[in-house]
């Protein structure tokens, strides 16, 4: 389980800090649990009948108020420099970044490269620029104990340094929606060649981590499809006929469609044009029965076209 995994540097830094809080809570639960019984022991009331006045002890007040204190501002000290060291990324680390939308998140690299599974190379930092363009989501890598919340009209930035090969879970921690749930990547890391290959190759460059036991199931569909993916098309809509937040995509084209525009509820036909003016202006006409929920998706025409062409073939 990506739980019990240390795939980064922070990882095992913030593991350090949790098993030396840890030990610490369990040797004191030991200690008090038996001065407790040590005390009910020799001050029960057969050994003590008659109650006595114990006078206080300041070698004791002293001890048992500074053991604290010291040991407070050691494990104050202990977090506060890791996470220090979590927050501040090196200067040569890549920066990505991330966008998270009801319900997917995709990511976006210095080249323009975009994927819908973050891609990271063995042994080099990666910074993440974190921003939403919805509701608030929480990124979350369990394998990395890396979180931090996506914010709408904000940018927030973490980063990670990986340790070794694998594909690890990311997850939102905010319920966000009906599809909170589903709201599932990875991050796939590689030997640094591997990356290099596919970062510097041109766009029908294969994707890293294609050997690995996890990766997204993306890359077993036609590239239409994982750009609709990571465009966050497929998070509300499906193409095999199942119902979700928005209508399928499954048999559209063509199709007479109930749209409620400017307060009015009239018929029009899936055309082409319409397609068009759905993905780019969604709000103007609100298929009937369906919350208007759909963002504006910031595509090129060409991602347009080739969106609207692969539309057409889901008869």
């Amino acid at each position: 389980m990506d739980w019990f995994k240390q795939a980064s540097t922070s990882a095992v830094k913030s593991d350090q800090v949790f098993f030396a809080v840890l030990a610490l809570s369990f040797v004191f639960l030991v200690f008090i649990t038996a001065m407790m019984l040590w005390f009910v022991y020799k001050y029960a009331k057969k050994r003590h009948p008659k109650a006595e006045q114990i006078d206080g002890h300041v070698g004791l007040e002293i001890l048992w108020t500074g053991v604290p204190l010291v040991m407070f501002l050691a494990i104050f000290y202990y977090g506060w420099t890791n996470y220090d060291y979590m927050s501040t990324a090196p200067r040569d680390a890549m920066v990505v970044k991330v966008t998270a939308r009801q319900w997917s998140w995709s990511f976006e690299y210095p080249n323009g490269k975009q994927t819908d599974t973050l891609y990271a190379a063995l042994d080099r930092p990666m910074k993440l620029d974190v921003r939403s363009v919805d509701v608030i989501h929480g990124f979350f890598i369990p394998a990395f104990r890396m979180k931090i919340d996506a914010l709408p009209g904000r940018t927030t930035n973490t980063w990670f340094h990986p340790t070794k090969v694998g594909a690890y879970d990311i997850e939102c921690t905010v319920i966000c929606g009906a599809k909170h749930a589903l709201m599932l990547s990875k991050v796939v890391t590689v030997p640094e060649d591997e990356f290099k290959a596919w970062y510097f190759g041109d766009e029908n460059a294969p994707a890293p981590g294609k050997n690995l036991p996890v990766v997204s199931e993306g890359h077993a569909v036609p590239p239409t499809v994982v750009k609709m993916r990571t465009a966050g098309c497929l998070a509300c809509h499906s193409v095999d006929g199942r119902p979700m937040v928005g209508p399928t995509f499954k048999g559209l084209f063509g199709q007479p469609r109930q749209v409620d525009a400017s307060g009015q509820t009239r018929s029009v036909v899936a055309d082409e044009a319409y397609l068009r003016r759905a993905i780019t202006d969604p709000m103007v006409e609100v298929v009937k029965g369906y919350p208007p929920t759909m963002p504006p998706h910031k595509l090129s025409e060409a991602d347009v076209t080739e969106i609207v062409t692969y539309l057409k073939t889901l008869k």
